[in-house]
């Protein structure tokens, strides 16, 4: 399998030995060239995911979907972003301006912080540290502030009730998020991205991490559904209760960073699934099976990754448009005295297998 690192030093020595630049220059370069690629790729996958969604919810519920603006509707999100770019953006009263306006920007962030630890491909891994899930957790974390900071800058009931929602919500279900990325932690021997994924070089932690790997899997999905608001745990936004929750009194491009982020976020949670569970960048790989395992090496590792990734998205996407909208009881119910006892019996359960060696 091609090795991407390859590209990636051949471009740094090309500024500090071809072309003679200082190091801290040429750092200066290939940071500010990187960002402007994970802004690029930022926007381009949330409008691919914004018409995906369209496209799944109308296969799930049997209708067309976007079919007017452009080919099968494939201008639609075009005209969305055009119209949600030259919406007035309202300045409400009574509400702390600095805080309303910052809030977007937390929430962004966070977003495009853990969107930048995924692992693209084979030596395409931005942020490669040997503490990686430690960091993704703890940038994921910082996206409640920017929701509670606009639900109460907002001054409105609804917008404060939708945060606090949110927030118990979020903070909650991130234990369980954490717990299942233990579990492969456990399994792995490593919480670097890398790490983690030529871990599964031989085999899919799905598949060779014995019943608690699939026990973390199911938690993980869903955990990353509710953390990131997604139906059936939509309660921050709940129309019928709440407007549309935390971000009702947002307009323009504020309101379109809130679900810039929404997309996006589901896009790094679907990636995170892919990496922990489905080998990340890793080919499918079955032993003793020389020449399908050869040819599966052909096809490049970003592909791998990027199908992983809509495969888990898929199932995210599923899930919300089959099943009803939950109580608040509920859903903190699942959480507090299900999904958390679970996964911490199970990291023990993964730890006593690694230790004794039972896992594939």
């Amino acid at each position: 399998m091609f090795d991407f690192s390859v590209v990636t030093k051949w471009f740094d020595d090309l500024l500090t030995v071809t072309c003679g630049l200082p190091v801290w220059l040429s750092t200066t370069i290939e940071c500010v060239l990187i960002a402007v690629i994970l802004l690029a790729l930022y926007s381009v996958f949330a409008m691919i995911y914004i018409m995906y969604e369209r496209w799944v919810c109308a296969w799930i519920q049997c209708r067309r979907g976007p079919i007017r603006v452009g080919p099968w509707g494939s201008l639609q999100i075009f005209a969305d972003v055009i119209k949600i770019l030259t919406k007035e953006v309202i300045s409400l009263w009574d509400n702390d301006k600095f805080l309303f306006f910052l809030a977007p920007y937390f929430v962004i962030i966070a977003s495009m912080t853990t969107f930048a630890c995924l692992p693209w491909g084979n030596g395409l891994q931005i942020i490669d540290m040997n503490i990686g899930v430690f960091f993704i957790i703890a940038m994921s974390s910082l996206g409640v502030i920017g929701i509670l900071l606009a639900g109460w800058s907002s001054n409105s009931k609804y917008t404060l009730i939708g945060a606090m929602r949110s927030g118990a919500q979020m903070v909650s279900y991130e234990l369980s998020v954490g717990i299942s990325m233990l579990t492969v932690v456990c399994l792995a021997g490593t919480m670097s991205i890398t790490g983690i994924c030529q871990a599964q070089e031989h085999g899919w932690f799905i598949f060779t991490g014995h019943i608690p790997a699939i026990i973390a899997f199911l938690i993980y999905i869903v955990a990353a559904n509710a953390e990131n608001n997604r139906g059936p745990f939509d309660l921050p936004e709940a129309e019928h209760e709440l407007t549309a929750g935390y971000h009702t009194e947002y307009s323009g491009i504020h309101y379109g960073l809130f679900y810039l982020a929404e997309y996006l976020n589901l896009f790094t949670v679907s990636g995170i699934a892919a990496l922990l569970f489905l080998g990340g960048w890793m080919p499918l790989h079955i032993g003793g099976w020389t020449a399908f395992n050869t040819v599966m090496d052909y096809i490049p590792s970003p592909l791998w990754f990027l199908g992983k990734t809509f495969f888990m998205t898929f199932v995210f996407m599923w899930i919300r448009w089959s099943f009803p909208r939950v109580r608040i009881d509920q859903m903190l119910g699942l959480e507090w005295r299900y999904l958390m006892p679970i996964g911490l019996v199970n990291l023990v359960v993964m730890a006593v297998c690694v230790s004794m060696g039972w896992h594939f």
